[in-house]
């Protein structure tokens, strides 16, 4: 059997994860990838064959968890197409158990960017920074941060189809209190644009990338999901409990929670030499 697809099919298929209530970005996430593999297939007829070229391709183009998340989304489309028979089995990737010392952002490194915002005096970029940090949110429930969350120490976000409390610590509620105060913020949204608008992902990755220059941090450690990655192992650290960690972050596994909080390796590194296995021969 073999069936045709085309950017109307596409269409459809955009209109029905609307009505399955996928995030905005879930959906032009799974129509980006749908879209390459639409210009890959070039007209030929739908078949096993094609994906499994499709595969191929992306192997050779693209990093396995991206290749991974690309056949994902075209997997899904394939079962809506009502040919399930064609998904290819994702890549086999063997879990990291230490992170990449190069990608791994510190606290000192962390306080050095908020000095700097404050040197620069760009408050709002410092608080900004604080306030992901501090609660451990995505950068998408930046919106969620409103001056009446400032009150009540704590806001309500929904994301992938689940609600969760964000919690504010109290010294964040106080400095958001007197930024607001010195803004003429007296409701809404905090972080806002020169256009009075949420500032979206795009405006918050352009001002940490200018800043981490100025701070003297490397531009791969700067960008707002590695400073949720930072409140993940500070957390961790302090309770050792992995299962209200998840809920905080707003994760349905546990493993996904558990990737947040893998280390570089450097503590295992000085506890075996420690042990003093290895014996000098002259």
């Amino acid at each position: 059997m073999t069936t045709m697809f085309n950017l109307e099919s596409l269409t459809q298929y955009e209109a029905y994860l609307h009505e399955e209530d996928r995030s905005p970005n879930t959906i032009q996430k799974y129509c980006h990838d749908i879209s390459v593999f639409l210009v890959f297939s070039n007209t030929q007829e739908l078949s096993k064959p094609l994906v499994l070229s499709f595969k191929e391709h992306l192997l050779s183009r693209y990093a396995p968890a991206s290749v991974n998340s690309m056949l994902a989304a075209v997997n899904g489309f394939l079962t809506w197409l009502g040919v399930p028979q064609y998904k290819v089995k994702p890549l086999k990737i063997q879990r990291d158990i230490f992170s990449k010392p190069e990608k791994e952002l510190t606290q000192r490194e962390y306080q050095r960017l908020i000095a700097t915002a404050e040197q620069r005096q760009n408050r709002k970029l410092a608080l900004l920074i604080q306030t992901i940090c501090s609660t451990g949110i995505r950068v998408s429930e930046l919106q969620h941060i409103t001056v009446s969350a400032t009150h009540t120490g704590r806001t309500t976000v929904m994301c992938k189809g689940k609600t969760r409390t964000i919690f504010l610590p109290k010294e964040l509620c106080r400095m958001l209190k007197r930024y607001c105060n010195e803004q003429e913020i007296s409701s809404g949204c905090i972080f806002r644009s020169k256009s009075d608008k949420p500032l979206d992902r795009s405006n918050i990755w352009r001002m940490m990338k200018n800043l981490c220059k100025k701070a003297n941090v490397s531009p791969d450690k700067v960008f707002p999901h590695n400073l949720r990655h930072l409140f993940a192992r500070t957390y961790y650290k302090i309770e050792k409990d992995i299962s209200r960690l998840a809920d905080i972050l707003g994760h349905s596994s546990i493993n996904t929670t558990r990737m947040y909080t893998i280390e570089t390796g450097r503590k295992h590194a000085r506890q075996m030499d420690k042990m003093q296995l290895a014996y000098w021969i002259p």
